[in-house]
């Protein structure tokens, strides 16, 4: 291997990483071809590379330089927040579109991202060791990843390297391939520093925040120095410097007096840059510091803790500050901004940890409610490299970042309306432009849509999609993929628990938690997503598209369809207008939502119906016990829907209405009455009666006889001033249930 020790590729990949460290860009070297020729190439070449940053995405025996830090595919995500100037990736271990999207973003200003994987021509066929993951290994082909290929073999930024030819049958020794990988490297490279220079900037690119970074820190600043409940949401695209503003403005803040500011995050490593520039800022005040806690001289200190961590200690603090906020779940999010006087929250517009616009969509909801006083900044201008970097606008394009949806933003004149089309839709046949307005309609929608979910869209032999669409532009979307047909043996190991087959998830939940083999034994179509675009809601699109795929699903002898949901009361309604029963309700609330998964179906066939009245009936059996263990944070609204929906219990008997007869006038406790109490709950006509009741009583109901709460938990929500007036409210529902007619 000496012969590339100092060959021109050397020399001319030294000489490229200091031309784009001073324009401030980054490239892509896609390495295709033979896996271990790749590995001699990349043994030979890194050592003369700045690679003290650098990381290497594979197992780690198989490094070609030791000095590189090393993470597998699935561990890409902890990186996030942190900085590199070398990323090599082993495409041959696996290529998860979200790791892949989020470790290109924390490559800095003359970074170098080596990429190993098959020749451009393969990558339909090629065998990603990623997809067995997904279940995505039973696709035949793979309409993703050849995407990927046609938009990096057009893309003129990319380096690309075709080891297959170094290394062939004729080769006499790999010397002579090495010579011919060194002609053909210097050859590649130096029209990329030729397009450089010419190109060339006036001044030298320099990492500093400019104006808008230092006004997003003196606005942090005030924030932090200024009034209570006036929280700040920080949002901007990756590699603008929101991390660091966050880092400058904590040290300010100790600086002027503030004793204790804590830093959350999903993990430590994702702040390192945040407590990097605080460190730098404090300078000399510094005291003592770790990796999670920088303490000055006065005592006062900046403190990271996870967020769980945190509302569990409860510490006090004048300020909080929650980096990468969009991979919290949202529960979390709004206990911290309960929790503390003043909380800011910053977070990445787009993509690979949660849809940052989801997020924005979502939270603004919250803070409207609980903190309407809250405040908004953004970050446009990229500090990490140039903006005339060539990487990043590929990256978005690869994994389509900022997907965007016009329906979204074009209003429709009231009347006459636009003929609405609903039709049956390939979207990996579809133009790159109508494949980009589709799913920048799913990600506007869901909380958290990322390129794994365009990868699963487009390559899942199952799947089946249609589209709505209005003057041309798409404004609605369903997205469905076949379940079940599972054999009864293994549909019973199912139900048992015994085995758990890769997808399938609305048909293994259902036979697994329901106990119900038949659930995976028959065939099912299950949405998996639905988005309408915002100013077309409320006018029956969504109806029409799931009209659509139920008559598809009959036609072709599906015995059920269903949904996997969040649940919140108006989803509920939703789904029920379109004839769909909930039949399952998760146990433990979902980290994108913070709701609780709901599961609704319908069936199409005999046996579909059958099954859907069976679990509905299991269902209705097990809510009372449940309900008081289970779901005791589930919304009262959604447990009134539910049991709405659900087949009557008993009546109360004699002795259970002379026992609801004594508590309504105050003759006989809670306690005692509570089984009565639960009965009633159940019966025939309760449910309707429940939630007929006014909001805020049908909270107390469901909250103290359904779900077992606290008085002391009820006065907290402002349901009651206490017991006694709880009991007393709960008395006079009894009395109203109990009036004749």
């Amino acid at each position: 291997m000496t012969s590339t020790l100092d060959s021109l590729s050397t020399r001319a990949l030294q000489s490229l990483q200091v031309e784009l460290r001073h324009a401030g860009e980054r490239r892509l070297v896609l390495i295709e071809g033979d896996r271990n020729a790749a590995l001699n190439w990349l043994a030979a070449e890194l050592p003369f590379l700045s690679a003290d940053r650098g990381l290497w995405v594979s197992t780690k025996a198989d490094s070609p330089l030791p000095a590189l830090h090393v993470a597998t595919p699935a561990q890409a995500r902890i990186w996030l927040g942190r900085e590199l100037d070398l990323l090599v990736w082993d495409g041959f271990s696996g290529n998860p579109p979200d790791g892949l999207a989020a470790l290109a973003g924390t490559l800095a200003a003359g970074g170098l991202w080596f990429w190993l994987m098959p020749p451009l021509t393969q990558w339909g066929t090629f065998s990603d060791p990623d997809y067995a993951r997904t279940g995505l290994d039973q696709a035949i082909e793979h309409p993703f990843a050849e995407r990927l290929a046609k938009i990096l073999s057009d893309a003129p930024d990319v380096i690309r390297l075709k080891m297959s030819e170094y290394v062939s049958a004729g080769e006499r020794s790999v010397t002579s391939a090495d010579e011919r990988a060194s002609a053909t490297i210097n050859s590649e490279l130096s029209r990329v520093r030729d397009e450089l220079s010419r190109r060339r900037p006036a001044t030298v690119f320099c990492v500093d925040g400019g104006p808008e970074q230092d006004q997003l820190v003196q606005a942090l600043v005030r924030f932090g120095l200024g009034r209570r409940r006036r929280p700040l949401v920080i949002t901007a695209d990756r590699g603008r410097g929101k991390s660091a503003a966050l880092g400058l403005a904590a040290a300010e803040l100790l600086l002027r007096g503030r004793q204790r500011v804590l830093l959350t995050a999903p993990s430590a490593e994702q702040v390192a840059t945040v407590m990097a520039h605080a460190r730098e800022r404090l300078g000399a005040q510094l005291q003592s510091q770790s990796a999670t806690q920088l303490t000055i001289v006065s005592g006062a200190s900046l403190t990271f803790l996870l967020p769980q961590q945190m509302l569990a200690d409860k510490p006090a603090a004048e300020v909080v500050m929650v980096d990468e906020a969009a991979a919290i779940a949202a529960p979390l999010l709004q206990r911290i901004l309960l929790g503390w006087p003043r909380v800011a929250f910053a977070t990445t517009v787009h993509g690979y940890e949660g849809a940052g616009r989801g997020f924005a969509v979502r939270f603004r909801k919250q803070l409207d409610q609980h903190t309407p006083h809250w405040q908004e900044r953004t970050l446009s201008q990229p500090v990490r490299w140039a903006a005339s970097d060539p990487l990043e606008p590929l990256v978005f394009r690869l994994f389509m970042l900022a997907a965007t949806s016009q329906g979204d933003t074009q209003q429709l004149a009231p009347d006459p309306l636009p003929v609405l089309e609903v039709e049956r839709w390939q979207p990996a046949q579809a133009t790159e432009n109508d494949l980009a307005e589709a799913f920048g309609l799913l990600v506007n929608a869901h909380y958290r849509t990322t390129p794994a979910d365009l990868r699963q869209w487009l390559d899942d032999p199952a799947a089946v999609s249609w589209r709505a669409r209005m003057n041309g532009r798409t404004v609605g979307l369903l997205w469905a993929q076949g379940e079940g047909e599972f054999s009864a043996p293994l549909a019973q190991q199912v139900s048992l628990g015994l085995r758990r087959l890769r997808g399938h998830l609305l048909a293994q939940s259902l036979a697994l938690h329901a106990g119900l083999p038949q659930a995976a034994q028959q065939r099912s179509l299950r949405i998996t997503r639905i988005a309408v675009a915002a100013p077309q809601r409320r006018r029956g699109i969504g109806q029409c598209l799931i009209a659509a795929a139920q008559a598809y699903a009959t036609a072709e002898g599906f015995d059920y369809i269903g949904s996997s949901f969040g649940g919140t009361p108006a989803l509920l309604a939703f789904w029920q207008r379109q004839g769909l029963q909930p039949v399952r309700l998760g146990f433990s609330q979902e980290a994108s939502s913070g709701e609780y998964p709901l599961q609704a179906v319908r069936g199409l066939s005999a046996a579909g119906e059958r099954l859907v009245q069976d679990l509905q009936q299991r269902l209705g059996r097990h809510w009372l016990v449940l309900a008081g263990r289970q779901w005791v944070q589930c919304q009262p609204e959604l447990m009134a829907g539910v049991m709405r929906s659900l087949p009557a219990g008993p009546q109360p008997d004699a002795e259970d209405t002379r026992d609801l007869q004594h508590f309504a006038i105050g003759h006989r406790g809670f306690e005692l009455t509570l089984p009565a109490l639960q009965i009633l709950s159940r019966c025939a006509g309760a449910a309707d009666w429940l939630t007929a009741l006014q909001p805020a009583q049908c909270a107390l109901w469901c909250r103290s006889v359904v779900q077992g709460r606290s008085w002391a938990e009820l006065q907290r929500e402002n349901l009651c001033s206490g017991q006694r007036d709880a009991e007393q409210q709960l008395r006079l529902m009894v009395a109203d249930w109990l009036e004749p007619g």
